[in-house]
């Protein structure tokens, strides 16, 4: 018998941690004035070492790095401040100084080209430009092309612990309106269907996605949270990393990730919680290290992404350690639907249920909400949820839904599994076919690494189904192996949805986020002939 739902349906939205980002400052300082609230990392430093900031020193960090960012960098309410590096606890200090000021930040994928920068900083035009030290020449390289960025700074000069020692505290709404309704963060979305979009993140957002986030994994000052994910992207920065210093928790951050110093961590500073994607648990569970590794601390490790691969998620429950999930994407908070540690065995491959003040209805084309076991677009309402794109292009609907393009299917028990994306599902003979679901059990076999399913147009059939698979060296694939491919999906998926066609690649090409681009993947194989199984 499946256990029941983890909260009620349509559960309220919890309360918020705090009226504003400064009076939530003020709170981190009072839980912990003398103890670590976050600590960095680099792990590919010559010699690693964590650097600390109790609740105090965050607080005076804080109130230091607003006063130069309106003396020197001349950052008033509303401007935009961009930055561009590799996660440091000075990013946190910088949110929470532009907070005060009223301004707004806008963080750089430091994954991305020179061009794909400058069309970020040609849309919102930012003031400032804040950059590590790994990224100064380029931070410098922008400067000289863009009129409207008016200086570069180095983001070590936010350090000044002798101003941090003497800064005051100054009204973080001052002149500006209340301080919820106040733009914060301006997170652009990874442009996979074309120019990216800036989703427009306020204070009352953010603190809405921290109360979420907070309960539904169960935050509390006992736990810390190792954050190793890109601060640049709302998952690294609001599925864990924020709603853990709201809940008065002790964030470990690691400037990126690797592998060997991801498990490191998690056996000699004893995290209770850490966030990964699929490709981190892939590499989590495929390193030499990952067998003796002391898993004991963790109570659970969470995943941002609507689809997880089987095999990694199994070798964490094999060792105890739930893997939870949590489907949203850069508009939502991103904290939407969640899977918890006390479903996570019972629902392997679902996302879980709507989070508590966030309300979920599946769609069909004419925006009639359909029923149980039926696939449908996910429609998401809540607070966390952005209401427009830089600068006034609105983001929902009429009813104030957030229409996602992914496409779920609903259980009986209100636990929802997505499918896919509504612009990737396959029309072929008049059937749909929802590319996950053939993925989904492709990525089960052990010589798979990872495989996208597509449509390519065909005469006779509309679409035909196309499966590009990357392979491991070891174990070594069989010499036919689409034909053993295809045999894994006798039985568990009806034939009209199988792939007509197989292509192999070394690697499928992917966004600076690790998505895969599946609109690339069609440009390269639509000239390959018609039929024939792979090349």
């Amino acid at each position: 018998m499946l256990p029941d739902p983890p909260w009620p349906v349509r559960a309220s939205l919890p309360p918020l941690p705090a009226t504003s980002f400064d009076a939530l400052l003020d709170a981190i300082a009072a839980r912990r004035p003398e103890r670590p609230v976050l600590s960095g990392c680099d792990p590919h430093a010559i010699a690693p070492a964590w650097t600390s900031l109790t609740g105090r020193q965050l607080l005076h960090a804080v109130s230091a790095a607003a006063a130069l960012l309106q003396q020197h960098g001349q950052v008033a309410p509303g401007d935009r401040v961009a930055w561009l590096g590799l996660n440091h606890p000075l990013q946190i200090v910088l949110l929470f100084a532009l907070a005060r000021i009223g301004a707004v930040g806008v963080p750089l994928n430091h994954r991305l080209s020179a061009a794909e920068w400058a069309a970020v900083l040609d849309d919102c035009s930012p003031v400032l430009l804040l950059a590590d030290d790994a990224h100064a020449a380029a931070a410098t390289a922008l400067h000289a092309r863009r009129n409207g960025l008016r200086q570069v700074m180095p983001l070590q000069a936010l350090h000044n612990p002798q101003a941090a020692q003497s800064s005051g505290t100054a009204d973080a709404s001052s002149g500006h309106g209340p301080a919820l309704r106040n733009p914060l963060l301006l997170v652009y979305t990874s442009g996979t269907t074309g120019q990216p979009k800036g989703a427009v993140h306020t204070q009352g957002n953010l603190l809405s996605n921290m109360a979420i986030a907070a309960q539904v994994q169960g935050l509390s000052p006992a736990d810390t949270v190792l954050t190793v994910l890109p601060l640049f992207h709302v998952g690294g920065l609001c599925i864990q990393t924020l709603p853990a210093l709201a809940a008065g928790a002790h964030v470990l951050l690691h400037a990126r990730f690797d592998a060997g110093a991801t498990l490191a961590s998690i056996a000699t500073d004893r995290p209770t919680l850490t966030l990964q994607v699929p490709a981190t648990l892939q590499a989590l569970t495929q390193h030499p290290r990952w067998a003796s590794t002391d898993l004991s601390s963790l109570r659970a490790v969470w995943a941002g992404s609507s689809l997880l691969p089987t095999e990694p998620v199994q070798h964490f429950h094999t060792r105890g350690v739930p893997v939870c999930n949590v489907y949203g994407s850069t508009e939502t908070g991103p904290f939407s639907i969640a899977l918890p540690s006390s479903h996570a065995l019972s629902h392997t491959g679902s996302c879980g249920w709507p989070a508590p003040g966030v309300e979920v209805q599946l769609s069909d084309a004419s925006g009639a909400e359909i029923g149980a076991n039926e696939v449908g677009e996910v429609w998401v309402r809540a607070p966390n949820v952005v209401t427009h794109y830089w600068p006034d292009r609105p983001a929902l609907d009429a009813t104030g839904f957030f229409h996602t393009g992914d496409l779920a299917r609903r259980a009986p028990d209100g636990s929802h599994t997505v499918v896919g994306r509504a612009k990737d599902m396959i029309i072929s003979g008049g059937e749909n076919i929802y590319p996950a679901e053939i993925e989904n059990l492709l990525v089960e076999l052990p010589w798979v690494a990872e495989c996208a399913v597509i449509g390519l147009p065909d005469v006779r059939w509309g679409e035909t189904v196309v499966a590009v698979v990357a392979l491991r060296d070891a174990p070594a694939p069989p010499e036919d192996w689409p034909g053993a491919c295809a045999q894994h999906l006798d039985g568990r998926l009806a034939r009209y949805k199988w792939p007509r066609r197989w292509h192999r690649l070394e690697t499928l090409p992917k966004t600076a986020l690790g998505k895969v681009q599946k609109t690339e993947l069609q440009r390269q194989l639509s000239d390959r002939p018609a039929t024939g199984a792979w090349p």
